[in-house]
């Protein structure tokens, strides 16, 4: 990590658990609308599932720059549909409640007292896909420390485009090798370091729940492997 001067983190599974919280949202929902028998975590699931096919239209560039406040909206509404819940039959103020789960989402523990070390030797800030509303709202709910919320919306692309981490260094006026990707994704980091980003692995074993199967270790020779942000800073003399 010599020469780092700023970590970017990705947000969704690796600062934050979005399964759980997200369940914890939707069951009053699916109660109040005759779903109670639906699993919130599965629903969870499928909601997650729709977040990268639906940004890839706008990757190919087949549709223009999209917020992923309006695709969570649109995609909720889609999996609604799949289980016979017409969501014009929803109130909008409800709808647009339930959309924003994805501001209400409970850090991991050690994300807030490892973000608040790493912040004293480091800069720190979002590389995510979450538009700048989200990742605000986010922020002060869960106290995350960030010095800058960057990435999809500031670049107008999305991960795994090189856009998105170079378009962020250049933002914050640096030069690639001057900022450090972490994440609980392998691909992520991937791309990152093709760019010319340092990288570090954190492991977040139950982001898909107890039966995940992937990124369950460092799948390549990342510059720093840690088992929590703890940790990290602990490793990263902070």
């Amino acid at each position: 990590m010599q020469g780092v001067r700023f970590l970017g983190f990705d947000v969704f599974g690796t600062v934050v658990d979005w399964r759980t919280s997200v369940a914890r949202e939707l069951r009053p929902f699916l109660q109040r609308y005759g779903l109670a028998q639906l699993d919130p975590a599965a629903m969870a699931d499928e909601w997650r599932g729709m977040y990268q096919p639906s940004m890839e239209p706008i990757r190919k560039g087949e549709r223009g720059w999209t917020r992923l406040s309006v695709l969570h909206r649109e995609n909720l509404q889609a999996v609604l549909r799949r289980h016979h819940l017409d969501p014009t039959l929803i109130p909008e103020a409800e709808l647009a409640d339930v959309t924003r789960a994805w501001e209400r989402l409970d850090p991991w523990p050690d994300s807030v007292p490892g973000l608040t070390r790493l912040k004293s030797r480091f800069a720190i800030g979002t590389i995510s896909n979450g538009n700048v509303s989200l990742m605000m709202w986010l922020a002060r709910y869960g106290g995350l420390p960030w010095d800058v919320i960057a990435g999809a919306e500031p670049t107008r692309s999305y991960k795994p485009q090189p856009e998105t981490y170079l378009g962020t260094a250049e933002l914050l006026g640096l030069r690639p090798e001057e900022c450090a990707l972490v994440a609980a994704h392998n691909n992520d980091l991937k791309a990152a370091q093709a760019c010319g980003f340092k990288t570090a692995f954190i492991p977040r074993p139950t982001e898909h729940g107890p039966g995940q199967t992937k990124d369950l270790r460092a799948e390549a020779a990342w510059d720093a492997v840690a088992e929590d942000l703890v940790d990290l800073a602990q490793r990263l003399g902070c």
